[in-house]
């Protein structure tokens, strides 16, 4: 019976230690899914809601893409895709996706500074109407 006993209390720790080691992972990598609308509030409610890392889906507003000369910074503005009064403005560090548009509708992850302008880290960009059938096609 002790045999079986100390099977139970090693079974019982490492299933503990698994579970605190799938909690703590899941709790560092979390991300928040947020519309533009939703981070100017949350910021607005919280300032220290800039400092936590966020997904922010919107879409590019045409005429505000710009690169810096001499480095590889991109700068546009983002709208929310319900509320269009809703804009900020985004700084992205890297090489820009092929589908990437003036207009195209983008996820950016990142975090919002004080000064109200997203650094994006990621940016990957929505193109549904590329891959879609044409309606001809679905006709027959």
């Amino acid at each position: 019976m002790k045999v079986h006993g100390r099977f139970m209390v090693g079974l019982v720790s490492v299933a503990a230690v698994i579970t605190y080691l799938v909690w703590t992972g899941v709790s560092e990598t979390m991300v928040y899914y947020l519309t533009p609308s939703e981070l100017i509030a949350k910021v607005s409610e919280d300032p220290t809601f800039a400092d936590v890392g966020v997904k922010v889906s919107g879409k590019v507003i045409p005429g505000t893409y710009q690169r810096v000369e001499g480095e590889l910074l991109h700068r546009f503005r983002v709208r929310d895709l319900v509320d269009e009064s809703v804009t900020f403005e985004v700084e992205y560090r890297d090489a820009l996706p092929d589908t990437f548009t003036d207009e195209a509708e983008v996820v950016l992850e990142g975090r919002l500074n004080a000064a109200g302008v997203f650094q994006a880290t990621t940016l990957l960009t929505k193109c549904g109407s590329r891959y879609e059938a044409a309606p001809e096609d679905l006709a027959g």
